[in-house]
């Protein structure tokens, strides 16, 4: 016989596979996923400059990154939620947040929030600290020292699908018309777009341009403004950069699903988790038992049972009892990691390509899932790899309320994957019923580096996605050509679904 139970003072490592890994104990100890939820995220895209080598002069060289943890709190209190870990690299920050994530670049700043957030409440905020904490160009105001004062953005990005639950939305939120018009009175010279079918499951885009002219209103004379308190609104690509340069490649590729597979969706219960984590531990322990008999030989007789967990001496874990909420936590993190690995999803990005690539999930109680990755950039003969790309996923699998998303901003062909293996991968996962692919991707790039396509007279964005996903027929396709970016979205549902055939729109049209 041998011994396989998890002794009350051992835990799985969280850092394992993640040597920069911060976990916030306190708040993860109160996350509780029970009830509908609202999954499709809001996410929001703020760019200060166009690459990271070219801050302003006013920057610190890691440029937002200097920013302590501690400084988006206030922010994300505003947002309604709370930093669960943090995964730092390099070039980049990967913030799990208890709805969702946040990616912080030297330049830029991601942010995806789901359920109730109420994400836009948080961009002022947001521009306030990178003038302040970050050094990053001012126009609205004339003194650091002015509450109001906000960094003006070389571009803003804003997107979402359309809400399942609009009803239970806060704020800004209730509505696209809204968001807009929150938008529209911060920024100059923003546009919006619904892309998709009105009766049918759709994406909407707000989008800033870097080449907007005349974006800084006109000055309102002192008295005028004293007399009506008049505040400018935010310019948008008042800097001075090149908007398109050459090499730099930006493309963000996001895969939303709904109506997931009931036995596929399993595997995102906390439950379902620590099962396989048994199994998986009862596993190691033989194969440890069977290795160690067998470097015995005939020298000694088989053991009537073997503590795995045990080398025969007293160790410092005994003296050690994690505290309540350390090992609750803890475990979160660690049955992420075993979802992560059993469902697929570490393999998306497998580390026989990606030996650097590392992965920051949470598996939450009583269900639902989290995890961001950090993907080593391509490493190009003398210049070493730095970890710049991401992943991130988000999995809400109660039935009434099924949804998955995939978003990615590692370029496509990337180590000999093309995007249509990326997204047959995704799906396979969650085997949903119903989702939609977008890709967006800038223009700068003149050519494609990894020698996909050749056909001028359409997109490079438009010929990746050209591939017929398994199983799946498309139900929509659309094509945006924007000045400085293109942009791709498709509509899939499941062939044999005997699911509704009805969208559920959840917005009024």
């Amino acid at each position: 016989m041998f011994t396989n139970e998890v002794p009350v003072n051992y835990t799985f490592s969280p850092s394992s596979a993640t040597p920069h890994l911060t976990i916030n104990h306190d708040v993860a100890a109160d996350l509780d996923s029970t009830g509908a939820f609202e999954g499709p995220e809001k996410l929001l895209e703020v760019w200060f400059a166009p690459t990271a080598t070219t801050l302003p002069p006013t920057a610190p060289a890691n440029g937002l990154k200097a920013v302590p943890s501690e400084t988006w709190v206030g922010m994300l209190d505003m947002v309604n939620c709370k930093i669960l870990s943090v995964l730092e690299s390099e070039n980049m920050d990967a913030y799990l947040l208890s709805e969702s994530s946040m990616f912080v670049f030297p330049h830029k700043i991601i942010l995806k929030t789901c359920g109730t957030t109420t994400l836009l409440l948080g961009l002022q905020r947001m521009l306030h600290i990178a003038a302040v904490h970050a050094g990053f160009p001012f126009h609205n105001a004339n003194s650091i020292e002015d509450i109001r004062c906000a960094a003006t953005p070389y571009r803003v990005f804003y997107s979402r699908k359309n809400f399942l639950f609009p009803d239970k939305q806060k704020g800004p939120h209730r509505s696209w018309k809204q968001e807009v018009k929150y938008l529209d009175d911060m920024f100059e010279g923003g546009s919006a777009y619904m892309v998709g079918k009105m009766n049918g499951d759709h994406w909407y885009l707000y989008i800033t341009s870097p080449n907007q002219q005349a974006l800084t209103p006109p000055r309102t004379p002192q008295s005028e403004a004293e007399e009506n308190e008049f505040i400018a609104r935010i310019p948008v690509g008042t800097g001075s950069f090149r908007t398109k340069l050459p090499g730099h490649q930006d493309e963000t590729l996001e895969i939303l699903m709904t109506d997931l597979d009931p036995e596929n969706a399993k595997q995102f219960y906390l439950e379902h988790a620590s099962a396989v984590a048994s199994d998986k531990l009862a596993a190691e322990a033989q194969d440890a038992r069977k290795q160690a008999i067998q470097s015995l030989g005939g020298l000694a007789d088989t053991p009537d049972e073997v503590d795995v967990f045990s080398n025969g001496v007293e160790s410092d874990l005994n003296t050690h009892t994690l505290e309540p909420i350390e090992e609750l936590t803890t475990e979160g993190h660690a049955l992420g990691t075993v979802v992560s690995e059993s469902c697929g999803l570490s393999s998306v990005y497998p580390t026989t390509e990606y030996p650097d690539a590392r992965v920051d999930a949470y598996i939450f109680s009583p269900c639902g899932f989290s995890a961001n990755g950090v993907i080593p950039a391509a490493q190009t003969e003398g210049v070493p790899a730095k970890s710049e790309h991401y992943f991130t996923v988000h999995v809400t699998p109660e039935p009434e309320c099924s949804y998955a998303s995939f978003e990615t901003n590692v370029p496509g062909g990337q180590s000999g994957r093309t995007t249509a293996e990326i997204i047959e991968h995704v799906v396979d996962i969650f085997r949903p019923g119903r989702f939609s692919v977008t890709l967006f991707q800038d223009k700068a790039q003149t050519a494609n580096p990894y020698g996909m396509g050749g056909d001028d007279t359409k997109s490079w964005a438009a010929n990746r996605l050209v591939d017929p996903v398994r199983g799946y027929r498309r139900i929509d396709r659309i094509v945006h050509d924007f000045e400085d970016y293109d942009l791709v979205f498709r509509f899939y549902e499941r062939e044999g679904w005997a699911g509704g055939k009805s969208a559920r729109v959840g917005e009024p049209l």
